[in-house]
């Protein structure tokens, strides 16, 4: 028999997990409609009463590592909702073609990568991969906005980037607006891609030209979601210290064949990677060590080596 005290307490948590501004019971991935449902493009007010930002406010507000234990609950099970729905979406699609790109967050839209990262997952998406990234600005929606403008001319491609140069980083008022501008002059519901953000780093807004969304509380569930999930391999854009965890996060799944494979490992801006930020150097050199095993890198400048290298791994 339930004790009165027990009861109340369930009965409590009941009342605690109704009242939280998201889905505990949620199996669902995420749409950018339903993330930012209530906002209108052109009333930048709006912003601050959708379902994403009314959820970031909670999380801030409850404590981004919250010692409630009733809010730290709702959010297990929130992100266990959509991890289940991750494991749906790969009943669905081929996991063997999902693949991913990391690189700066920062990286304006007017920057020269930016436009290369979206020529590239335009063309990988139109050859049946699936783009995968970590769903926020920057290189991240480059990923997206080249899956999104799949199937259409170079020229399409160019106006949409000129329709976004009114806010080049996601700190600039319109950032989010031009984006459901560009969406709306260059609709389409052929093509998927999928986006991890979390709201640890909700101050980023996500991409909406991200078809299916898993966002999580957890950004340690994410990250891990983000490198596990991109069985079709990685490639690696110029970026800062969030980049390079990922490089080397990479690197110990492919060594020890965590997941049973190991996936291309592809670096894109040879002086970036080989110069600037010498990664790549320093990994030959621990292979040819024997420090790590079972890394198929790559590095290169060019598009179609970088399409032809996902592609023979693909099909093997």
């Amino acid at each position: 028999m339930i004790s009165v005290k027990d009861f109340n307490a369930q009965v409590h948590l009941a009342h605690y997990l109704e009242q939280v501004p998201y889905d505990v019971t949620r199996q669902a991935l995420y749409s950018a409609d339903e993330l930012y449902a209530g906002y209108q493009p052109g009333n930048e007010a709006t912003f601050a009463t959708c379902y994403d930002t009314r959820t970031y406010d909670h999380f801030v507000d409850t404590g981004k590592h919250s010692s409630n234990v009733l809010e730290s609950l709702a959010r297990a099970l929130h992100d266990h909702g959509i991890d289940m729905a991750l494991q749906a979406f790969f009943k669905e699609h081929d996991g063997r073609r999902c693949v991913g790109v990391m690189g700066g967050h920062a990286t304006a839209r007017t920057d020269e990568m930016y436009r290369r990262v979206v020529l590239l997952c335009k063309e990988l998406t139109e050859r049946g991969f699936i783009m995968l990234s970590g769903g926020g600005p920057g290189i991240m929606e480059a990923t997206h906005l080249g899956a999104w403008l799949a199937g259409r001319e170079t020229g399409d491609v160019d106006e949409a980037l000129a329709m976004l140069s009114c806010a080049p980083t996601f700190t600039d008022e319109g950032w989010l607006a031009s984006a459901f501008t560009v969406r709306k002059r260059f609709p389409q519901t052929r093509f998927v891609s999928l986006g991890v953000p979390t709201w640890l780093y909700g101050h980023e807004p996500s991409t909406p030209f991200a078809t299916h969304i898993a966002k999580f509380f957890e950004n340690s569930i994410r990250e891990d979601n983000i490198l596990t999930l991109a069985f079709g391999g990685i490639v690696f854009t110029p970026g800062s210290a969030g980049t390079l965890q990922e490089i080397f996060q990479d690197a110990v799944q492919n060594h020890y064949l965590t997941f049973g494979v190991a996936s291309p490992m592809v670096f894109m801006n040879r002086r970036y990677w080989t110069e600037e930020v010498p990664v790549y150097p320093f990994l030959q050199t621990m292979m040819e060590r024997g420090r790590y095993k079972n890394l198929l890198l790559s590095i290169t400048d060019d598009q179609e080596e970088i399409v032809s290298t996902l592609a023979q791994s693909a099909n093997t």
